[in-house]
């Protein structure tokens, strides 16, 4: 069972729109229902009126007394229902009455005649209670009606009724006309509201673009100098202006922590450069003063000699440590690079010749796409600095060597894709420790291997690499495969 993709939430800007037109519709539904309403009520009390009146005068109406009524569409008859051979009965007035125990009733058709009631609706109109109160009910065939039951003398019934036709009829008209107007209302509110809204969002949209600006900007390096909402969007009286003149704040404290971190670290990088170029001197008198010592005429003791070669060692490798302190100070700070044309495709065939001088017991293979022994080198030219471009292959070869034990294959491909020159450098060994990963790059990062003695790791190799690369406008990943090691180099071609 596959689980639901989350819904996507509705913006700010639809959700004021939808209030909007959903308080509009509310409010205007509720008065459409409340004036019909009215309306019918006061239809009704018409309608109950003219039943009244027309009770009144069924209630006088003698059958054998009355002239024939001229406005009907035959002459009233002795036969006809009583009370409604009366001048003034509408149509669609019914009748119904019980004398001594005879029941008559009838009703006015459309158009002007007589017609009988069915024992149905004779049943209904004869349950009508004489309580002196219009009531409505319902005429099968007939419809709605309002009626009312009054008492005569000697125990007779007389109920009258008037059809609620055309009172229905004009709630109903009236009805749809206020749906349609609430209708029209609706869709004239959700576009103006659409208008009204987005006009009235716009200081926040400025702000959030402000804040994506400033969000974009590169921070972990550099001095930084971060935009600012706009002063007209930091008004405190509006709820907006609150928000933009916040965010004011927060990046004037953010904006002074990251230009006092600057400082410190441009401290910081200034003493490390300084003192690895105070430290290159002594260490070379050092590595001198050894030198001469152990070519002096006189023999020395054994123990003598490996001392003054440890302290030749020694200071090989502090000079390369001062050396690459003092190379990342310079990147660091920055300083521009030589900037050349340099052959990648090159650089790592010498660098892969060197790597198999350096550890023979690894397998060393170089893959430039070449599939015929006559074809020439591919050119996979970049623009940089050949020795620094140098120094990078050279880390990644080393780190291969070092973290790998005897017997592994390393790979060093090259190829030139568009405007992208890609180095790529695997190895089949146990791969980094997950732990290592997420730092691998830092500087002073070190693997188990690097700690055992006699490596001579200083945890830099990463780092420069990772300096080297950036400072010619590549990238250089860790690609973690299921057997062994990668690093990728993507450089822009020449």
């Amino acid at each position: 069972m596959t689980g639901r993709s989350p819904r996507r939430a509705w913006t700010l800007h639809r959700r004021l729109v939808a209030l909007t037109v959903g308080v509009f519709a509310l409010v205007g539904g509720t008065m459409g229902v409340v004036s019909t309403l009215a309306l019918r009520n006061t239809l009704v009390d018409q309608l109950d009126q003219r039943l009244l009146d027309s009770s009144q005068r069924a209630q006088r109406a003698s059958p054998h007394s009355v002239p024939p009524r001229p406005d009907l569409g035959r002459s009233a008859t002795p036969s006809a229902p009583p009370g409604l051979d009366v001048p003034g009965q509408a149509a669609g007035t019914v009748t119904y009455s019980v004398v001594a125990g005879t029941t008559a009733s009838g009703y006015i058709d459309p158009g002007g005649d007589y017609a009988p009631l069915t024992a149905a609706q004779n049943l209904v109109l004869a349950a009508v209670p004489r309580i002196d109160r219009p009531r409505t009910v319902i005429l099968g065939g007939l419809g709605a009606y309002r009626v009312i039951a009054t008492a005569g003398p000697s125990g007779s019934t007389l109920v009258t009724g008037v059809s609620m036709a055309e009172t229905s009829t004009t709630t109903q008209r009236y009805l749809a006309g206020e749906a349609l107007i609430v209708v029209l209302g609706i869709i004239v509110a959700a576009f103006a509201g659409a208008g009204l809204v987005r006009r009235e969002l716009r200081p926040l949209e400025r702000v959030a673009a402000t804040a994506t600006l400033v969000s974009e900007q590169t921070l972990d390096r550099g001095a930084v100098t971060l935009e600012r909402v706009p002063a007209a969007d930091t008004d405190p009286s509006t709820e907006v202006g609150q928000v933009g003149a916040a965010l004011n704040r927060l990046l004037g404290h953010v904006e002074a922590a990251l230009a006092a971190r600057h400082e410190s670290e441009t401290q910081v990088r200034q003493f490390v450069a300084d003192a690895s170029h105070e430290l290159r001197t002594p260490l070379a008198s050092i590595r001198g003063y050894a030198e001469l010592v152990r070519r002096l005429p006189e023999e020395l003791p054994p123990d003598a000699l490996r001392a003054l070669a440890r302290v030749e060692s020694e200071s090989l490798r502090m000079t390369s440590l001062v050396e690459d302190l003092l190379l990342l100070a310079r990147l660091d700070a920055g300083r521009a690079i030589e900037d050349a044309e340099v052959d990648l495709a090159g650089l790592a065939v010498d660098a892969v010749s060197d790597a198999h001088a350096a550890g023979p017991e690894h397998l060393w293979q170089l893959d430039l796409g070449i599939t015929d022994q006559n074809d020439e080198l591919p050119s996979c030219l970049v623009r940089g600095d050949t020795h620094r471009l140098q120094q990078v292959l050279a880390n990644l070869l080393t780190n291969a060597r070092v973290h790998t034990p005897p017997g592994t294959t390393v790979v060093t491909s090259v190829r030139a894709d568009g405007g992208t020159v890609t180095l790529r450098v695997h190895d089949d060994g146990p791969g980094i420790a997950a732990d290592l990963r997420p730092r691998l790059f830092q500087r002073f990062t070190r693997g188990d291997a690097a700690r055992s003695p006699g490596t001579g790791s200083t945890g830099l190799g990463m780092a420069i690499a990772h300096a080297v690369v950036s400072a010619h406008a590549g990238t250089i990943v860790l690609d973690e495969t299921e057997r062994g090691t990668s690093f990728t180099v993507r450089l822009p071609a020449a």
